[in-house]
């Protein structure tokens, strides 16, 4: 086992998750990822796509500590207190970005089989990356890695 490996096993044992950092470039956006609720907390793991790596873990690690106190988090649904003063939704990863965004979780999970949620917000005027008009810019960061949200005021 590499030194990595071991650290991310010992971050999980410890902590319930290992929080991955990944530097985006001009094809991709930064994204940080968990590996390791699954495993412990029998909750689906998390990506943050598209903000800086440091509230992106920010992020990872809340939902990781609610989740072991005992919260659910209900895919599609919007919270409006998980961030302050901002909406934000949990939608199931699709399994065909997996190989592309999810390599440690192919290694812990030995494969696809493990859930992964997005973290989805909005802009800071509340419009959602789907929505007519929301700016290129922020949809390229704020990318969908899942099926567009059904939420129920946009039915």
């Amino acid at each position: 086992m590499t030194e990595e490996e071991v650290k991310a096993l010992n971050d999980i044992n410890a902590y319930g998750c290992h929080v991955l950092k990944i530097l985006g470039d001009d094809q991709v956006p930064n994204f940080a990822y968990s590996i390791g609720i699954e495993a412990t907390s029998q909750q689906p793991d998390l990506i943050v796509v598209g903000l800086d790596l440091d509230a992106a873990h920010w992020i990872i690690n809340e939902y990781n500590e609610r989740i072991r106190q005992g919260e659910e988090f209900v895919q599609n649904k919007t919270y409006n207190e998980f961030l302050e003063g901002y909406p934000v939704v949990f939608s199931p990863m699709l399994k065909q970005y997996y190989r592309d965004y999810l390599g440690w979780g192919l290694w812990l999970y030995q494969g696809e089989d493990f859930r992964m949620l997005q973290f989805i917000y909005p802009t800071a005027s509340k419009q959602w990356p789907w929505e007519d008009g929301a700016p290129e810019e922020f949809k390229w960061h704020m990318r969908l890695l899942c099926e567009t949200p059904r939420l129920p005021n946009q039915q």
